[in-house]
Parts: structure tokens; sequence; C-alpha cells
């Protein structure tokens, strides 16, 4: 499933999601996974961040290997790894060019061929669509959803937009201001095929309130302690 992370500026969304990811350590708890990790996984976490996290001088195929190096692969093995997750995101006809060649949108959908490359059992996504134009980042909204119809993969979605959260998750998190506690946890019953289009946003609109209702006065709260810092 998919689970999004709502809740004020500040209020420890990535803070969470790098906990979840093990680049931070709790001050108390555990991160546990239940069930096995899927065939062939290399890690159980990765990353799909907000700023794409390209590097300039490496192709496309380049950017996805790096995800791979540190692994003991065979050539042939890495090889077919990342013609496939450039294949599955639509990329296959660009493995040799370079980022700067590259929309915004198809920059980010290298970042998530990378992090597929693995096999993670858990895709961590930081605002991923936020330095996008609105128009990109509906499509790229459309390609997730295909991707976890077709991986299977679990994901935790990091976004301050509801719509986003509304589209794509199966669950909506929300998070009280700082320090960040969990306030509710939102199911989205509406399926997935009836939330797109003008029908979609109309079905989803009571969800968008109470989620609005739930972050409003929080967020409020929240902006004022940033201006007054």
């Amino acid at each position: 499933e998919t689970v999004a992370l709502i809740g004020p500026s500040g209020c420890g969304k990535s803070t969470l999601l790098n906990i979840l990811g093990g680049l931070l350590r709790p001050t108390a708890g555990t991160v546990t996974v239940a069930g096995d990790p899927p065939p062939g996984c290399l890690n159980p976490f990765t990353y799909v961040f907000q700023d794409f996290a390209l590097l300039p001088w490496r192709t496309v195929a380049g950017n996805v290997s790096l995800a791979l190096d540190h692994h003991r692969l065979g050539r042939a093995e890495k090889a077919e790894r990342i013609a496939g997750v450039l294949a599955r995101t639509g990329l296959a006809d660009f493995a040799h060019m370079f980022p700067r060649q590259l929309s915004g949108g198809m920059r980010q959908r290298v970042g998530i061929a990378r992090a597929l490359a693995v096999r993670p059992a858990v895709l961590l996504m930081d605002e991923p669509l936020s330095a996008l134009d609105a128009q990109t980042r509906d499509l790229l909204m459309d390609d997730f959803l295909d991707l976890w119809l077709t991986e299977r993969t679990t994901a935790v979605y990091v976004t301050h937009n509801l719509n986003e959260a509304l589209r794509l998750a199966d669950r909506v998190a929300v998070l009280s201001r700082r320090p960040g506690r969990l306030k509710e946890v939102v199911p989205i019953d509406v399926p997935q095929a009836e939330r797109a289009g003008g029908a979609g946003l109309a079905a989803l609109a009571p969800l968008h309130d109470r989620l609005w209702a739930l972050i409003r006065d929080e967020a409020q709260v929240a902006d004022r302690e940033v201006l007054h810092a």
C-alpha cells in the first residue's frame, strides 16, 4: 500500500522518513518491516528525492547504475536490472542521455528507476513532485500509480499537497505541528479508478475537507512560529 504523510511545515515528516530509512536513529522505539523482502532485494529501503539527486556527468543509465555499484552483481545481471527499470519507467530510449538534456519530469523518472533497481521492500518518497509544474505533476502521478500496480511496492510518500495525497495514497497519516505527533490516520476509501478527472475531484472533496480541517489550525500556528523564530 501507499501511505502519505502530511502535516504543517517543520512537523517532522522528512525526519520520520529518515528514521524509516535508517538515516537517523530514533531516541525511542524501533522500525520494523513485516514479512520478507521481495526476491532480488538489494536494499529494503530506497529514496526518491525532491531535487532528483542526479549526477550531471553520468548518463541516465549511469545514474541508475549508481544504486547498484556497491553491490556484488555480475555485469550481465546489472545490465539486466538497468534495462528492466528503464523500460518500466519509459526511459529505454534515453539511456545514454545526460540529466541536462531531460525535462524535470524525465529527471524524476530517472530517480524512480534508480530506486526500483534495487527491488526495495519500501519506497521512501520525499516530496518527489514539488519541483515540477502542475501538468508534469499530474502526468507523473499517473506514472506512479501504473508503476505501483506493476511493482506492488509499499511506499511512504511525504507531501504538502493534499490532492497528491488523495490521488496516490491508500491511507493518509496526519501529523501535528512540532514536536510532530500522529494526529489521525485517514483511510482513502475511494477506488483508484474513480479518483481521476472532475468526477474524482468531486468524490474526494469530502476527504479533502476533512484533511484540511485536521491541519489548517496547526499550519497557521506553525507558520507564525516560523515568522517569529
